[in-house]
């Protein structure tokens, strides 16, 4: 009997989880709606995403909006050129990919790892938002961020394959991106935040002169 009560505590806990996260997602997906809330928006949910996953503090929504007005006047200048910026580089990528001739190789062989690192480096400020200082800035986020991609540079690869097999998915099933669209950059940020770099091991003791 208890087997079967402990079974249904640990389902009823895991579709609390998807709850909870469904719930944050829809309100991202309301805030987003205008433009130079997007990115702040993203930011608050990566803040109370590991409480949503971990069940330890209640009114996840109330700490949600608190995570979004802490956001707004500090990174919606910043994620509105991101914004924008992304546009731009996704109108190049495509622009390029349907022209002819050698400028179209130069051109892709310039924008893809552009493409590539800029995800990364946003994945990795998404990684270290949950941890930073009341007190963070565009600037130190950013260096934050960049410190944690040349340290966990393998993961953080891992995560940008991830993400765009995500992108070629909506492609394909755009009803999918009202599902993920917050909580699928959300959750690989938070997995790659997790890895660790494995230390080296000493082939021989230290010896001591």
């Amino acid at each position: 009997m208890s087997d079967n009560s402990g079974r249904t505590n640990a389902v009823l806990s895991k579709l609390t989880v998807i709850g909870d996260l469904l719930m944050l997602q829809i309100v991202f997906l309301v805030l987003s709606l205008g433009v130079v809330t997007l990115y702040p928006a993203a930011f608050a949910l990566q803040r109370v995403l590991p409480d949503a996953l971990s069940q330890d503090h209640p009114q996840l929504l109330r700490r949600f909006f608190g995570q979004f007005k802490w956001a707004f006047p500090r990174f919606w200048l910043t994620g509105l050129a991101l914004y924008f910026g992304s546009l731009a580089l996704a109108f190049g990528l495509f622009f390029w990919a349907n022209t002819n001739g050698p400028v179209r190789i130069v051109a892709l062989a310039i924008l893809i790892p552009l493409t590539g690192m800029i995800i990364g480096l946003y994945l990795s400020a998404l990684a270290v938002l949950p941890s930073v200082a009341a007190d963070s800035t565009p600037k130190s986020l950013f260096r934050d961020a960049n410190l944690f991609l040349l340290r966990r540079s393998l993961a953080v690869a891992g995560g940008v394959v991830a993400l765009l097999t995500w992108f070629a998915l909506v492609s394909q099933l755009p009803t999918l991106f009202a599902i993920g669209s917050g909580l699928v950059p959300a959750l690989i940020g938070y997995w790659i935040s997790r890895t660790r770099t494995k230390a080296p091991e000493k082939t021989s003791p230290d010896v001591s002169i």
